[in-house]
């Protein structure tokens, strides 16, 4: 391959991305997406749900989830680019494939960082000074939570200006704080209160059953929780060993989350009072003193006059937030970087600052969190539901390493999932889960989003914005629109869908999404892009110095 210099180029700068982030690093960056502010509520919702059992919920959960990460950290560690995840469809099905996957990754990772903002102004009401940013009938910022929120997300803009190695180190402290608070909770908890006999109490351990466990996967949000890990692929491009710690800091953070919401759940359960406990887990989990929105777990700390650790939970609901935020608009940028990379969005994004940081792509991701915060109750809640395009997101990994695995069977894979002629599959099918559970309310808006996605990939090839204009491959891609479309269809008349008598009821659903994703996934294998195609798309990727060679010169 020529080199090619920068001024052959336009639009592109001449600095390069830095590999300057660690295992700690790239283990935090996971670990920040994963312990968020969730961890306050998953395990009120799970006691509700499933009652002592959720704690089976967790591992079900975790494990589904664990499936997805171990096919991540296979293609993490084989090609550790910038934006990972929206480049792995782009290698093994080109460009139709590589640009609406690498879109759902942007739209999903764009939108996280702005809600987190308005979660923090929302968890900040136990406070009387916050009292003004918040209407407290439409829970919309006020003129003063617009400002303040605009604040917010500059600093998190700032602070990843700062350059990835500063970045990681922000990041890493913000995390040891998120990971910490919990396990102090657990201990404390432990201590303080810890009652074997509430395993039992109310209407027993397992009051509803496989219904109960498996429903509190899906509606409780444990297994979002669990999301979140594919930011060490993101930033696979700035790591100094790739190839040895993306797969490391994927696994690895799934294993510690793991632990992490196993033990929250049963330090809840065995914490809470008997004068909060009812006659079912429903009746406990709505009518206990612990229900107000500042956090169960906060509310439990009151009750058991443990007034500094409600005090740092307090502190937590709005500090958690802020590392997510910091993560996702880091994951932003370079997902965006990605995607130009590719050839789909204009040249621009692939400019650097000094510091080595996508300088566009950041304030890219700035100007769509300010568009976010606009007072109006339908857009805030359209766009709290897209932040669930991850769950599209996820649905290209496990297609790509399988079309990697018959493709090109001797490449170097770091890391080479055991089994995964059978895990890829399944991963497939578990991203098809998800997407069933998000429910018909989110899956239809995330719809129109991506229809907008596609409106901005063809204005950028139409107008020549990026003089790199992949192959479409058209064939390689020809399972994509009866997925997404079919998809649709499953979910509209499934059990989580509009209709009162739902055609597929609850597990026909499930049982459904699975054959479906099933003959999906076959489907994309045989049309896959030709080894040698592959090969060349991926001759790109040069270690340790990626960016040297010409299609990394910028």
């Amino acid at each position: 391959m020529s080199t090619t210099t920068a001024t052959e180029r336009p639009g592109r700068s001449t600095h390069t991305l830095r590999r300057e982030v660690g295992l700690i690093g790239l283990l935090w960056a996971s670990m920040g997406s994963i312990i968020g502010s969730g961890w306050l509520f998953g395990a009120q919702k799970g006691l509700m749900a499933a009652g002592p059992a959720a704690i089976i919920s967790w591992v079900i959960g975790g494990v589904a989830i664990l499936v997805l990460a171990l096919v991540h950290a296979e293609l993490g560690g084989m090609y550790p680019v910038s934006g990972g995840t929206a480049r792995f469809p782009h290698y093994a099905f080109g460009g139709v494939a590589g640009a609406s996957f690498g879109w759902f990754s942007w739209l999903q990772a764009a939108t996280v960082a702005p809600i987190e903002v308005s979660a923090m102004l929302t968890y900040a009401q136990h406070y009387s000074f916050a009292h003004s940013w918040l209407n407290p009938k439409t829970g919309v910022l006020t003129g003063t939570g617009i400002v303040i929120a605009v604040v917010l997300m500059a600093i998190l803009t700032a602070v990843n200006f700062l350059g990835v190695r500063k970045l990681a180190a922000t990041n890493s402290a913000a995390t040891w704080w998120k990971v910490a608070i919990p396990l102090l909770t657990i201990f404390v908890l432990a201590f303080a209160n810890f009652r074997p006999s509430n395993f039992n109490a109310a209407n027993g351990w397992n009051p509803e059953g496989i219904k109960g466990i498996l429903g509190a996967v899906s509606t409780s949000g444990i297994i979002f929780s669990y999301l979140g890990f594919e930011q060490a692929d993101q930033l696979a491009g700035e790591s100094k060993n790739p190839r040895r710690d993306v797969p490391f800091a994927i696994i690895g953070s799934i294993l510690l989350g793991m632990v992490i919401y196993i033990a929250l759940q049963l330090a809840f359960l065995y914490a809470l009072p008997a004068s909060t406990i009812g006659k079912t887990w429903t009746d406990t989990s709505s009518k206990a003193y612990y229900t107000v929105f500042t956090g169960p777990f906060a509310e439990i700390a009151t009750v058991l006059s443990i007034g500094w650790l409600a005090a740092v939970l307090y502190a937590d609901a709005i500090i958690s937030p802020a590392g997510t935020g910091l993560i996702y608009t880091t994951g932003s940028s370079r997902v965006s970087y990605g995607l130009s990379r590719n050839g789909y969005i204009p040249t621009m994004f692939e400019r650097l600052s000094s510091r080595g940081v996508p300088s566009v792509g950041l304030v890219a991701a700035f100007i769509t969190g300010c568009i976010c915060f606009l007072p109006f109750p339908s857009w805030q809640s359209l766009v709290g539901l897209i932040t669930s395009a991850s769950v599209l997101m996820y649905a290209g990994a496990p297609l790509s390493l399988g079309a990697f695995r018959r493709r090109l069977p001797h490449a170097n894979r770091p890391y080479r999932l055991p089994a995964a002629h059978v895990i890829s599959p399944l991963a497939f099918v578990i991203s098809g889960l998800i997407i069933l559970w998000s429910g018909w309310t989110t899956d239809w808006k995330l719809g129109v989003a991506i229809l907008i996605g596609y409106v901005i990939l063809v204005v950028s090839r139409a107008f020549h914005l990026n003089d790199r204009e992949p192959v479409l491959d058209w064939r390689a891609a020809s399972w994509l629109p009866p997925y997404l479309v079919g998809m649709g269809l499953i979910v509209y008349f499934s059990d989580f869908g509009p209709l009162k008598h739902p055609v597929f009821g609850l597990w026909w659903d499930m049982l459904v999404v699975a054959a479906f994703s099933l003959v999906i996934y076959y489907w994309a294998m045989q049309v896959a892009l030709p080894s040698e195609k592959i090969q060349e798309m991926v001759s790109e990727v040069v270690l340790p110095e990626e960016e040297t060679l010409d299609y990394h010169t910028v």
